[in-house]
């Protein structure tokens, strides 16, 4: 029989719009994911729908 994945590599992440904090809107637009920490050791940005400004923007990851 085989053994479950191990999940403990995977790591839980945030991602915060870069772009809403220099305009002044109000709200923040945040995401919550996973990554695998040996694949990607570094932060990782990503485009994601900010809801605030209605427009895909970069997010990045925070810590």
């Amino acid at each position: 029989m085989a053994s479950p994945k191990k999940k403990g590599d995977r790591v839980q992440i945030v991602l915060e719009c870069t772009e809403q904090k220099k305009t002044g809107v109000p709200g923040i637009s945040r995401y919550i994911t996973t990554k695998n920490k040996k694949n990607t050791p570094s932060k990782i940005q990503l485009k994601k729908y900010n809801p605030y400004l209605k427009k895909k923007t970069v997010h990045k990851e925070i810590k």
